[in-house]
């Protein structure tokens, strides 16, 4: 594996781990991708410096039952110790209702990324969210598993 293709791995690694912490609510999965000035934009919101970016998984926890994010491409310009690049994301947000089914809000989601070099770690400078679409469906829980086929 060349550097350039170490480089490109970690840079996933960061994106994936920013994904597991907002699902996972973590705030170790974030404090260990973010920069301490960090900035996080999206529609309606601008989040600067690193305390004030982690107060976005009490949003979180607060705001939905569950979320899910999906790392899916990512295109990346390595320069030294920076980087930027484009994230494609879905992030799923699941929507408790006392009244009848949840809702999933699902997000077709492109981040637009910065990172610095941080030892053999990278970090993000900068995330600008941009939602391309929005979906709403109701979701429900699956029943209980089927009985084991004993003819197998």
């Amino acid at each position: 594996m060349t550097p350039q293709d170490e480089d490109r791995a970690a840079l996933r690694r960061a994106a994936a781990l920013y994904a597991r912490g907002a699902d996972r609510r973590s705030k170790d999965d974030w404090r260990a991708v973010l920069a301490e000035e960090v900035e996080i934009a999206g529609p309606g919101f601008v989040a600067s410096g690193i305390e004030a970016c982690l107060q976005s998984i009490d949003f979180l926890t607060h705001a939905f039952k569950a979320t899910r994010h999906i790392v899916h491409d990512q295109i990346v310009e390595i320069a030294g110790d920076h980087a930027s690049g484009e994230t494609l994301c879905t992030a799923e947000h699941r929507i408790a209702n006392a009244e009848g089914p949840d809702a999933l809000m699902c997000w077709a989601i492109r981040y637009q990324d910065e990172w610095r070099r941080d030892g053999a770690d990278w970090r993000f400078t900068r995330r600008h969210l941009i939602v391309d679409w929005e979906e709403n469906r109701p979701v429900g829980d699956p029943g209980p598993p089927p009985p084991p086929n004993e003819n197998r």
